[in-house]
């Protein structure tokens, strides 16, 4: 059985608890309040800084020159590409390229983003993976659930709903896993426990960053 398929069951779970979260539930319906959404912008794109370097270490790191070459080209595609695509996604709800640059992460983004930077630094080239996974496959998932419920009115919002739930997410996202699978195939029991524990603490990540921006988490000092 593929690594992946093993992880399956504990991962749609997270999935699904990502899903039920009114926020976005209230996103796939359409009726979410822009403010929360705003916040998830601000810290996504500050997350996307730091998402860039795990590219980054994962091309420094990677085994062959086929997934080196795969990982420089995500990093030059999100520094260089979706980062703009993010600012141009943030001009629609009024939010300006010096306000998304002087975002603060919150308590969530800075312990998320530090343990993914940790992990690629001091990882291997299967922790790097594992701990990538949870944003990809998770974010499909639930752009697929949405979609599969039926696409919001709200224009900015069923954008969003596209985009993850597209054939070029997808396809990435399907990447990942076969690449999770194939670093997985002649690891020992202890390796797949440690990337178990790795795709497990990104998932819960992923969804601490929705009721973050739920609930416009901020730093209390």
């Amino acid at each position: 059985m593929a690594f992946t398929d093993e992880l399956h069951d504990e991962a749609d779970e997270f999935w699904s608890a990502i899903v039920d979260h009114p926020m976005v539930q209230s996103l796939g319906a359409g009726t979410l309040d822009e403010e929360p959404f705003r916040y998830w912008v601000r810290q996504d794109y500050v997350y996307l800084i730091e998402y860039s370097r795990l590219f980054a270490l994962g091309a420094a790191k990677s085994p062959n020159l086929t997934s080196m070459g795969t990982f420089a080209e995500l990093l030059d595609a999100t520094v260089n590409e979706e980062m703009d695509l993010h600012r141009s996604y943030a001009a629609e709800f009024g939010i300006s390229e010096s306000e998304l640059e002087a975002t603060i992460p919150s308590p969530t983004t800075q312990a998320y983003t530090d343990f993914l930077v940790r992990t690629a630094s001091h990882g291997t080239f299967g922790d790097i993976v594992a701990a990538l996974l949870p944003c990809m496959w998770g974010f499909n998932e639930t752009g697929n659930r949405l979609a599969a419920a039926g696409k919001p009115d709200h224009e900015q919002y069923a954008a969003w709903v596209d985009m993850y739930s597209g054939d070029e997410f997808t396809e990435l996202t399907e990447w990942c896993k076969l690449l999770m699978d194939d670093v997985a195939e002649d690891a020992s029991d202890a390796t797949k426990e440690r990337y178990r524990d790795l795709f497990r603490t990104s998932a819960r990540y992923e969804y601490l960053f929705w009721d973050a921006a739920w609930n416009q988490q901020e730093w209390p000092l």
